[in-house]
């Protein structure tokens, strides 16, 4: 463990001592902390964080500390709405909703089939809400079309696994960064989106010196700035750096030979695709300066022990995919996994996707089944008492797809849980046009941007007022008890889920209800005996035993009591064509490979080494967009700030949007701090006050992605292109191209008036003025000239944040990269 000591964080307001405190976990982002929630008189008051719980040792991060206030905002939703027939959103009640939804789906599958109905769920929920989803979507009502916002956020997790190992579940876990001598922090910013993990690593830093910490980010983020070494290359050049990584490594015979031939395939295929990748072709390519390749090279040849992280930089660039095989591939060529300190640790973005993917609840099977295997179909069909002829086999289709889908009229009903996709989607404009076409079922706690389309909304519990488990990015099980009951009129995602199964009286071949279990741990319970077998096997687990040990990483087993630090100690990868996930897909193409041509390559076991070809992002800069746009989140919100913009603390830290400009290109373009000015792409426009200084290269631009109000034209993603990664079909929101336009007036001079009293009617320094118009003295001014000012200048009061409580010294960081 890293933590030398425990530190409790927390937040409370109470009149008094609080009633109870009940044993939970944090629901924002994926690390998985433990804590614990404050009652007072049936109300949830605060929260603290777990001292015994190894992940934090009792320390909360920002948003984690403020999650619970929004549970007693004044806009919760209450009781389930309808939209009446002059396009209003009233009040109904829940068999009126409910009864509404019945009849449409049993419309649409009467008329189109099952796959007209699509289920679009979240990161957020409970391993037992997803696989009631999974069990519902495809026993019940028999659709494929099951996907989650965690396609947006971390699906190109999955699918490098896949590639390479034969299965999901990240290989190396939060013990291997506690021990690791090298830490490669691949487009994973931290500091700000993990920030107890990003806390845990310095703790260790400031005691042992260790880990060295490469970053690699085309920002100076905070994580960068407690780096010793920072890659900054240019957008959509993951690939590039990877190969001419793995180039020099093989170059300078870091090879692990010995393991290769053991334990992999491809070898042959992988390092002949890395000939053209020289470091001075990478250098060239990347913007990275070759001694700073060559470095870093160094560093990964020598390193006794290397962890690689990635994030969304790394899972929302062009050829996602291909780069975090990439990794997969540099630790594979080294023997860097299954052991002490090493492996790749493909993160999670949300507190729970990870168990989506678990529990099947997106678009593979339950407990990492392959929809392209019969057997596994029919596996299935027995568990569930059905007939595996009635399951919807085949490759998923995510929401982008699903969206073409709704374009061709072949989906008419859309059911949104627990996510706001017309803040987090790309390209949203069109997302709109699409989901206004259908019934579209929205379950969530507020109002949000998306019940603009929505035609029934029911009002669901918020954490702290149901129970159930969470799987967090390093395959940590972790339950949450329920501390108080959900407002009169509000339900469960379980609950929900349950209703409608009754109400469509879905049966399975003995004519018994096809969902038998009532209540959480029942649904756990038949979860178990699903995961038998499985790589994910949770038989070993029981919500006691949760709570006990502080959560246990699957798989956990009689044989495995306490759970598994890592995987693959044992060098046996679960590729064998009858176990695996997946037959894996064209590294080029996507295009998903028989079961023949699978086992032609006669995997058995083995990973594989995959060859990494460059594909360059679809949209580049040029013309009338000449600048990069990249987007990303900040330390003090989570996705659209559906629960964080109700935090007062958080929305005053971070109340509105910017654009992120490098200082030699406000320059040149006469921007001064705070001018409001409007970013323009292909698709469409947004207008924010300009961020000035160097956290960004030159010729990049940083949107953060939050704010997505339909009045406010602040949206990241009216800007962002709808290109996918062709094997994860996750949108490359990273790269896109767009332009700054200023937004000025001019302002006539008037008899007497001096440039200093002019800059006092607009709220603007003489200073500000003068770089404005390009003059060098306030003096020369005349009455006729025209002067240009700004339309609106707006405060860019994002409060400064330290990602680490703990004093560490912090080494000398290389700060290298190409502009």
């Amino acid at each position: 463990m890293s933590w030398q000591k425990e530190r409790i964080d927390m937040n409370v307001y109470s009149q008094g001592e609080v009633d109870r405190w009940v044993y939970s976990t944090c629901n924002l982002c994926s690390v998985g902390c433990g804590c614990e929630i404050a009652v007072k008189d049936e109300q949830i008051v605060g929260i603290r964080g777990n001292g015994s719980h190894s992940i934090n040792r009792g320390r909360l991060g920002p948003k984690g500390e403020h999650q619970w206030q929004a549970n007693a905002s004044p806009d919760r939703l209450l009781s389930p709405l309808i939209r009446n027939e002059f396009g209003e959103l009233v009040p109904a009640s829940w068999d009126e909703a409910m009864n509404l939804i019945v009849r449409k789906m049993q419309s649409a599958i009467a008329e189109k089939g099952p796959n007209s109905v699509a289920i679009y769920s979240t990161g957020q929920a409970f391993l037992e809400d997803y696989y009631t989803i999974a069990k519902i979507g495809r026993a019940g009502i028999g659709t494929h079309l099951l996907d989650a916002n965690t396609r947006l956020c971390t699906a190109t997790t999955e699918f490098c696994l896949l590639q390479s190992f034969g299965a999901d579940g990240t290989p190396a876990s939060y013990d291997d960064v506690d021990e690791t001598d090298t830490l490669m922090l691949f487009g994973h910013n931290v500091a700000e989106t993990g920030t107890v993990l990003h806390e845990r690593i310095m703790d260790r830093k400031a005691r042992t010196g260790k880990p060295f910490i490469i970053a690699v980010d085309p920002r100076r983020t905070l994580t960068v700035r407690g780096a010793d070494l920072h890659l900054q290359l240019r957008p959509g050049t993951n690939v590039p750096l990877l190969n001419g990584l793995l180039r020099i490594m093989l170059d300078n015979g870091a090879a692990d030979e010995a393991f290769i031939a053991a334990h992999t395939i491809g070898f042959e295929d992988m390092s002949g695709a890395l000939s053209e990748w020289t470091p001075e072709r990478t250098s060239e390519v990347t913007g990275i300066p070759v001694d700073t390749l060559l470095e870093a090279g160094r560093i990964l040849s020598e390193t006794p022990s290397l962890v690689t992280t990635t994030l969304q930089g790394a899972f929302q660039s062009a050829d996602a995919t291909t780069a975090c095989v990439a990794i997969n591939n540099l630790h594979l060529t080294r023997g860097l996994i299954g052991r002490p300190g090493s492996g790749p640790l493909h993160m999670a973005g949300q507190p729970s996707s990870s168990a989506n993917r678990t529990a099947g609840g997106v678009g593979t099977y339950p407990a990492n089944r392959n929809p392209m295997n019969p057997q596994h179909l029919d596996d299935m069909g027995r568990l569930w008492n059905v007939d595996p002829m009635n399951l919807p086999a085949g490759p998923e289709k995510g929401i982008e797809e699903q969206l073409e889908m709704i374009e061709q009229d072949q989906i008419d009903v859309f059911w949104n849980i627990g996510t706001n996709p017309l803040v987090s989607l790309p390209n949203r404009k069109r997302a709109r046009a699409a989901l206004e076409k259908v019934f579209v079922i929205m379950q969530d706690h507020f109002l949000t941007e998306t019940s603009k389309v929505a035609d029934v909304v029911l009002p669901a519990a918020m954490w702290g007022e149901k129970e159930g488990t969470m799987e967090n990015a390093d395959r940590r099980i972790n339950l949450l008890r329920k501390a108080v009951d959900p407002p009169e009129g509000v339900r469960t995602d379980l609950d929900i889920l349950l209703d409608f199964a009754r109400r469509m009286d879905f049966r399975d071949q003995d004519g018994q209800p096809l969902i038998g279990y009532c209540t959480p741990e029942e649904a756990f319970e038949e979860w178990k005996t699903v995961s038998a077998g499985r790589p994910c096997d949770m038989t070993g687990m029981t919500y006691a035993k949760l709570e006990r040990h502080n959560g246990l990483r699957w798989p956990t087993t009689a044989q495995k009591p306490e759970g598994t630090a890592r995987l693959y100690e044992d060098l046996k990868f679960p590729t064998r064509p009858e176990y695996a996930q997946s037959y894996t897909k064209d590294q080029f193409t996507g295009r998903a490979l028989t079961r023949v041509e699978y086992e032609a390559k006669q995997p058995n076991g083995r990973a594989i080494l995959h060859a990494t070809r460059y594909n360059p992002p679809s949209e580049q800069p040029g013309g009338d967009f000449p600048m990069w746009l990249t987007t990303g989140r900040l330390v003090w919100h989570w996705h659209t700030r559906t629960k964080t913009g109700r935090s007062p603390y958080l929305q005053a830290a971070a109340p509105h949007g910017y654009v992120e400009i490098h200082t030699d290109d406000a320059r040149e373009l006469d921007l001064i701090e705070g001018e409001v000015v409007r970013v323009v792409s292909p698709r469409g426009w947004i207008e924010v006050p300009a961020k000035i200084g160097d956290a960004v290269q030159r010729g990049l631009l940083f949107v953060p992605f939050h704010f997505g109000s339909w009045e406010s034209n602040q949206a990241a993603n009216d800007l962002t292109a709808d290109f996918v990664d062709p094997l994860s079909k996750q949108p490359t929101f990273k790269q896109s191209a767009c332009r700054i336009e200023k937004l000025r007036k001019p302002h006539l001079v008037a008899s007497g008036e001096t440039l200093g009293y002019i800059a006092e009617q607009y709220n603007l320094s003489v200073d500000d003025l003068l770089r404005v118009n390009r003059m060098d003295t306030p003096y020369g001014i005349q009455t006729g000239q025209h002067v240009e000012v700004p339309i609106s200048m707006m405060n860019v009061p994002i409060q400064p944040y330290s990602p680490q409580r703990t004093d560490f010294k912090r080494t000398e960081m290389k700060e290298q990269g190409g502009d």
